[in-house]
């Protein structure tokens, strides 16, 4: 009976030994897809990353695109003086050099309208001259020693709700003529410029000689009108053979070509004018063909009939500022023409056959090349917004248009040092935004590269060693009971807010590091001397005197000794100060030993970085120091070896993965840091090894300007491709260490 009352039982527990079984597999098989689908979302995640970061990277990388629109026929064979359009590219203009203008309606392909500019009654123009294209401003010279000053504007109005553009001419100064010699001579190749205070006039006289007319307002404070007082001078020593005159915006200096000489004058006293500069602008076997100003007026592009464009700028010299050769360009065919942008550094050129170029200085690249087989090549001019592009050729004015977004971005100019205006010498400069529309971007990512790497590096000078042995102390030396309050309390440390050290070290480290400069030094030095002074008294110390002590907390024993060692180290600095530094360490790093120092620097940020690293590598590598198991160290114990080399030679060759693992891991953390290093540090982007200076790094840089740059701008873009080379150096730390760590787990998995 028992038998066959145990045979219900049997079965019913084997029905519920099946179902728990197919439980279990089922448990199992939804788990394995669960974390495998997890594993490859992950995965997806970060390649939807890489590749939306490629996606709005790559457009600053696209070549420029300039496409023919339309043309219409002149009304007129007066040679032009300066051709252009509106903002929106619907009307353009043609100014002839005896101020004829014409207006050309875009979309019909016909002439709108005509102005001339009303001339005294028996007197004609001799000479004109165009200002900087941003102004599209003219001048015409008579030959009864008048000048008159007009300018091309757009009124846009909207009725019935239809954008109407209505071109029309202003005059700065008024219609009437403005008289500049006062002697009646005529104005000959004559060069000009215009602000609300000043003007200026350069010319040759009937006699050939030039001279200098200035004219500055100065506002009554009785009537609150302006009064304009006259003062005239003359270029002695000027060339009278001259081909083409400038003047810089800033009215401060001249410009005068003759032949293969390039004469530059200061003209900021009219009645003390001096002779700066003559360039020498002659090349084997080519002739300069034009002479003109880039955007901004601080550079000079010089052609020639062999195709070469040389850029100069002054450089700060022993000599004082001067003019210098800085880069080229290469052409197929000579230049006929050439045209800049308003603000930014691209210009344009074309040769006799037609073949039309667009450069861009910083960058140096060539953004496009095409033969549009033009001829009889005439004025150029960009439009306002620099999208479209007027041509003067074949008797006709050819509208194009232009789109050229990113021109200041190349891999060159981002990675290597560039020559920029105003420099002494090429440089790495970031440096993305400035108060002046011609401002010339600085885009260069090697800065803040170096700034991510100085800043990781002085953060893993400082926790490395104290985590490292922090964990193998805990692991295998520390009792279980100081353990579990010790690795809890560290790993928390790993829950603090990055904010809230960066305020720390911003607004408290900073400035106490700056005053105790002498005792962080002897701290430095004093910390560890006092540790290894103590741990040796310790081990001379009598048996019976250790064994009264308990064991478990040996190790709080240290407590009294580092603060102890830290107030003397803080409260000593002052005595030092006076003593070594003549009360001052600041001003004597500066002066003394010629070091910059500011006070957000890198041993702030390497201390505060370092102090939330410490918790990342310590945990990692505890983990893998305790795992060790217990077996090996055992073994070398019963064979006679002392604990430190048990631990040297066993322990830790066997925990090496998770402990390289670990530094890894601390390295990732301190390259993507953003909080710590954007608030205590100065930002600037240098490239300087000291540790009393400051960076800017990449993760910084992007919290810093990506709520101000414009969406789509070459700053915009600059900024997720410096995002895109933060991913890229985080995942080849990562990838590093996995290789490395799994090299080491196979080297030493046998022991």
């Amino acid at each position: 009976m028992e038998t066959q009352a145990a045979k219900p039982d049997s079965k019913a527990q084997n029905i519920l030994m099946g179902r728990g079984s197919s439980r279990r597999a089922i448990t199992d098989k939804l788990t394995q897809v669960g974390v495998t689908l997890g594993g490859t979302m992950v995965f997806v995640a970060l390649l939807l990353i890489f590749f939306y970061l490629l996606y709005v990277v790559k457009p600053i990388f696209d070549a420029a695109e300039v496409e023919p629109v339309m043309s219409v026929p002149l009304a007129e064979s007066v040679p032009a003086l300066m051709v252009g359009s509106d903002e929106q590219n619907e009307v353009i203009y043609r100014v002839s050099q005896t101020g004829h203008v014409d207006f050309y309606d875009v979309s019909a392909s016909k002439l709108i309208e005509t102005e001339q500019l009303n001339l005294p009654q028996g007197t004609e123009v001799v000479s004109s001259s165009a200002s900087v294209p941003s102004e599209q401003r003219f001048a015409l010279g008579l030959d009864n020693g008048q000048v008159i000053i007009a300018g091309v504007e757009f009124s846009v109005t909207y009725p019935d709700n239809k954008r109407l553009i209505t071109p029309n001419l202003r005059f700065p100064n008024g219609k009437a003529p403005l008289t500049v010699d006062a002697g009646g001579s005529g104005i000959h190749n004559l060069a000009f410029d215009y602000s609300s205070d000043k003007m200026t006039f350069a010319y040759q006289n009937d006699n050939k000689v030039w001279q200098l007319s200035r004219q500055e307002g100065e506002e009554n404070m009785m009537t609150e009108e302006v009064e304009w007082f006259a003062y005239n001078g003359t270029i002695s020593d000027a060339p009278t053979q001259v081909q083409q005159q400038l003047m810089t915006p800033d009215q401060r200096q001249l410009l005068l070509r003759s032949d293969n000489k390039l004469f530059i004058y200061n003209i900021r006293d009219v009645e003390s004018i001096s002779l700066l500069q003559v360039l020498e602008l002659g090349r084997t076997g080519a002739n300069v063909t034009n002479v003109s100003l880039l955007a901004g007026a601080s550079s000079v592009l010089v052609s020639y009939d062999s195709g070469l464009v040389q850029q100069y700028f002054q450089v700060n010299g022993e000599q004082g500022r001067l003019y210098q050769e800085i880069r080229d360009f290469k052409n197929d065919a000579g230049i006929k023409s050439v045209a800049s942008e308003f603000y930014r550094k691209s210009f344009v050129t074309i040769s006799d056959d037609g073949y039309l170029s667009l450069l861009y200085t910083t960058s140096q690249r060539k953004l496009f090349s095409e033969d549009f087989k033009l001829s009889n090549i005439g004025s150029m001019g960009f439009s306002p917004r620099s999208n479209a592009l007027v041509v003067e050729a074949d008797n006709q004015l050819h509208l194009f248009s232009v789109e050229n977004t990113h021109p200041e971005v190349s891999w060159s100019a981002m990675w290597s040092k560039v020559w920029y205006e105003g420099y002494p010498e090429p440089k790495y400069v970031w440096q993305s935004t400035s108060g002046s529309d011609d401002f010339e971007a600085k885009l260069s990512l090697m800065p803040l590269a170096f700034g991510t790497m100085k800043a990781a590096l002085y953060a893993m000078i400082f926790a490395t060693p104290l985590a490292i042995a922090g964990a193998i102390y805990t692991a295998y030396f520390m009792s279980p009971k100081v353990r579990s309050i010790v690795k809890p309390t560290i790993e928390i440390m790993e829950a603090l807010p990055t904010v809230i050290l960066g305020f720390l070290a911003g607004l408290w480290l900073a400035p106490l590091i700056e005053e105790n400069l002498p005792g962080i030094l002897v701290l430095l030095v004093l910390l560890p001397l006092s540790i290894l002074t103590t741990a040796f008294a310790w081990h001379n110390l009598p048996e019976k005197v250790k064994q009264r002590l308990p064991e478990t907390y040996q190790e709080l024993m240290l407590l009294p000794v580092i603060i102890f060692v830290g107030w003397f180290s803080f409260a000593i600095s002052p005595t030092i100060e006076i003593a070594f530094f003549h009360g001052d360490s600041r001003m004597f790093i500066t002066n003394e030993l010629g070091i910059t120092f500011d006070q957000r620097n890198a041993l702030v940020v390497g201390i505060a970085m370092g102090f939330a690293v410490i918790p990342t590598i310590f945990s990692i590598a505890e983990d893998a120091v305790f795992s060790v198991p217990r077996h090996l160290s055992n073994g070398s114990l019963a064979l006679g070896a002392t604990n430190w080399q048990t631990l040297i030679r066993v322990v830790l060759l066997t925990a090496s993965p998770g402990i390289f693992s670990a530094v890894m891991m601390g390295l990732g953390r301190a390259v993507g840091e953003t909080m710590i290093v954007l608030m205590a540090t100065g930002n600037t982007a240098i490239m300087e090894w000291s540790v009393f200076e400051g960076m800017r790094t990449l993760a910084a840089n992007i919290a810093v300007e990506m709520p101000e740059s414009a969406i789509g701008s070459s700053h915009y873009r600059v900024l997720f491709l410096a995002a895109f080379v933060l991913f890229i150096f985080t995942f080849l730390f990562n990838t590093i260490a996995e290789v490395v760590r799994q090299r080491l787990r196979e080297r030493y998995s046998s022991l």
